[in-house]
């Protein structure tokens, strides 16, 4: 089977990680797979979104246990990376997307496997979910995004806890502290593909530029801010999907958007 099976559910696509056998753990082939499934979320005018998930092995349930460390040292000296040019580490955490992801997390997300989830858009875990950035305690650092999106997720005090000790916290936590938006008893799928659903109905060109903007609001000033909101509020102005919006907030009917 493929290490990255992609699926289409209507608007959705469902992007499923499945190398279980090491953990859902990236080297060269699996950063190239995910970087491919991220171009076809992108360049197919059907999808609006993405759910990320993963194949799990029992009974200790992992998400994604990161890097694969065993070809690191081989990576180091040139060998094949598990990154690509456009997406960085996974093929995912610096690719420029456009369309929103949903993380669907269930057991363990750590070290990149973690740093995957915050290169996500929405997240929703299982209460069995645990997560950590354990970098430090194999001597290296969370270098694909973790040493800033975590804080930017979860405040510098419990980020600063989690990156220098390298211990897990768990789904309850993580809920608390705003790293996971819905916490589930049952299927993190599932939940995830109703949220994924939800977005995918709304105004396919609102949902772009909220995101962007809301993305850039860690790294740029207020000012560039209001630049960035006003440029989001001008390409909807006039567009067919405001019509339509608009149209059924008078009549009181779902509007069915075409992203144009």
């Amino acid at each position: 089977m493929s290490s990255v099976a992609v699926e289409k559910h209507g608007h959705v696509a469902v992007v499923r990680l499945n190398r279980p056998e090491a953990r859902n753990a990236f080297d060269g082939p699996l950063a190239r797979a995910l970087g491919a499934a991220v171009d076809q979320v992108e360049e197919d005018p059907q999808l609006r979104v993405a759910v990320l998930t993963a194949a799990v092995t029992e009974p200790r349930p992992v998400f994604c246990a990161g890097h694969d460390l065993r070809t690191i040292e081989d990576e180091f000296g040139g060998g094949d990376q598990a990154a690509t040019e456009r997406g960085g580490f996974a093929g995912f955490v610096t690719y420029p997307r456009t369309k929103p992801w949903v993380a669907a997390v269930d057991g363990l997300a750590t070290s990149g496997g973690l740093e995957i989830v915050l290169a996500c858009d929405l997240v929703v875990a299982t209460r069995r979910s645990s997560f950590a950035l354990a970098e430090v305690r194999w001597g290296l650092v969370a270098g694909a995004g973790g040493l800033f999106r975590l804080p930017q997720a979860v405040g510098r005090a419990a980020a600063m806890d989690m990156l220098l000790t390298g211990e897990p916290i768990g789904a309850s936590r993580a809920h608390q502290l705003g790293l996971v938006g819905t916490l589930v008893d049952g299927d993190a799928l599932a939940t995830a593909l109703d949220r994924a659903r939800r977005v995918a109905a709304a105004g396919p060109l609102a949902v772009r530029a909220s995101r962007r903007v809301c993305d850039r609001s860690f790294s740029l000033g207020e000012e560039q801010l209001w630049h960035e909101s006003d440029r989001a509020l001008a390409e909807i102005m006039g567009s067919d999907d405001l019509a339509v919006g608009l149209a059924g907030f008078a009549t009181r009917t779902t509007p069915t958007f075409a992203g144009r």
